[in-house]
């Protein structure tokens, strides 16, 4: 599997960095049950007064969207998204290990992660802009979606959408408890740096195999016209 982005993309002030985890264990773990609930508590207490549209990194999404024509009210950012649901709830619905763990760092980072299954996903992944003909089944629909030009999407080499902008992923590479090998987006915008992206998927790294074992590496994708 190889990682791939589009020029195009890059110069509309989208940052990148991938990360893979192989021979993962993705069962519950309760040493990782007595971390998150000091963490979650943490970062309530972070961002509890926090106004979003104030923060440079999260608006940084915003105006990513701006800058590629998406419309902001249906297209909330999925870090924004993640905050707002903390501030509200001083929780984090967990789903499973390797995601929530994701989803913690997220929220921490306030940079935009995603995590896939690489034995779901066909061939290499593309960050690249739509062309409207590719294939869209976002979690919580049965069928495929259309999909509109010019969306920056994460799209694997049978033309199926993985993740739009940085919001809907897909059934087709969810993880799951049996997941073994996972490959993470992390994304982020004109308000971050190419070392703070690789730093995150370092944490990314060393949390997961800290309570999921595997060996992980960061990979920064090779650019294409």
């Amino acid at each position: 599997m190889e990682f791939f982005v589009q020029q195009s993309v890059l110069d509309a002030d989208v940052k990148i960095v991938f990360a893979k985890i192989t021979g993962i264990d993705n069962r519950e773990n309760e040493e990782w049950f007595g971390f998150r609930k000091k963490k979650i508590e943490e970062l309530y207490q972070k961002y509890k007064d926090l106004n979003v549209k104030e923060d440079r990194i999260l608006e940084g999404y915003n105006l990513l969207h701006d800058h590629t024509g998406v419309k902001r009210r249906k297209n909330v950012p999925a870090s924004e998204n993640l905050i707002k649901l903390l501030i509200k709830r001083a929780d984090v619905a967990f789903i499973n290990t390797a995601v929530d763990i994701y989803n913690l760092i997220s929220i921490e980072s306030k940079l935009a992660l995603g995590a896939h299954d690489i034995d779901k996903t066909d061939g290499n992944v593309t960050l690249r802009f739509t062309n409207g003909d590719e294939n869209f089944i976002p979690l919580g629909k049965e069928g495929a979606q259309p999909i509109n030009e010019h969306e920056y999407s994460y799209i694997d080499d049978a033309n199926d959408v993985l993740c739009r902008l940085e919001i809907r992923q897909v059934l087709k590479t969810l993880v799951t408890e049996d997941s073994k090998n996972v490959w993470y987006i992390v994304q982020g915008n004109e308000f971050t740096s190419q070392e703070y992206l690789i730093e995150t998927a370092k944490r990314i790294i060393d949390l997961t195999t800290k309570y999921c074992g595997g060996i992980g590496e960061v990979i920064l994708p090779k650019v294409i016209e």
